[in-house]
């Protein structure tokens, strides 16, 4: 769900293709725009897929929340982000509607989807999602483009929901809130690394408490100030080297709850956390 308010031009459009923008599946997909292309509203986000294995571009706090839930969901297999319609297609379909396309000083912009999903569900193998604000609703040309998109996808045979923040569950939100409202300076690739074995350790010894008292019982252990280890537990619970259900209230959180992203993924994690 970005800020719709970008351009670009056709030269930049067919590097983009040359790239491999918009192709590729999985770990090899490569996204129609990155956080660098687009001006968002509020917090854009590159975040650590665990199904994939690639980094995940999502242009707002609304966008993450659904990528979260898509991903703890088991019959996802493959989630695509800022995926790109096909320009033709939605040229021809804005002329049969008498909708105006998209264009920019004479460019004719390319249309993109914020979620293309694929599942194991027989019923649901495939479906398309857009990611919008309530209140960009009012607005009659967000509503005509998502007319557009609606029946490019039903063009497609592929099933399209569009997503507010008010299908999102209050907890999930909350969480997002407490894991992103106020990001630390990032820690040194060595210290994460660090960071990880230790907080590993401790969290195997103590699977069932709560990390806001283990950290606690660290903080004194080590001497720290207070709320240090909690403010390096939520670090690496926002870069995803654990993953966990953001339908779990943060308060409740125990490390039992933690998917641990696998080894050879860390320096990669690192890499794009330090960026």
């Amino acid at each position: 769900m970005a800020k719709k308010k970008y351009s670009h031009s056709e030269t930049t459009f067919q590097r983009w293709i040359k790239e491999g923008r918009g192709s590729g599946r999985e770990r090899d997909y490569r996204p129609w725009l990155t956080v660098r292309d687009v001006s968002s509203r509020g917090r854009s986000h590159r975040i650590f897929g665990h199904k994939s294995q690639r980094i995940h571009h999502l242009l707002s706090d609304l966008e993450l929340a659904v990528f979260f839930i898509l991903e703890w969901q088991q019959a996802t297999l493959d989630v695509r982000e800022q995926f790109p319609l096909q320009r033709d297609l939605t040229l021809e379909i804005a002329g049969q509607c008498g909708i105006p396309h998209p264009s920019v000083r004479g460019v004719d912009q390319y249309m993109t989807s914020d979620l293309l999903v694929d599942t194991s569900d027989s019923t649901l193998p495939r479906f398309a999602l857009q990611v919008k604000r309530y209140e960009d609703l009012d607005k009659p040309r967000t509503i005509e483009k998502l007319e557009l998109e609606r029946r490019y996808w039903e063009t497609k045979e592929v099933p399209w929901f569009l997503i507010t923040e008010k299908d999102i569950p209050s907890t999930v939100s909350q969480n997002i809130d407490w894991l992103y409202s106020s990001q630390s300076d990032a820690i040194q690739e060595i210290d994460m690394a660090h960071r990880i074995k230790m907080y590993n350790h401790h969290f195997s010894e103590q699977p069932q408490e709560t990390i806001i008292d283990i950290a606690k019982s660290l903080d004194v252990a080590y001497a720290l100030p207070a709320g240090q280890s909690l403010l390096e537990i939520r670090h690496l619970l926002a870069h995803r080297i654990y993953a966990f259900d953001l339908h779990t209230p943060f308060r409740k959180l125990t490390p039992a709850d933690f998917v641990t992203i696998d080894a050879n993924d860390i320096e990669e994690v690192l890499h794009v956390q330090n960026q």
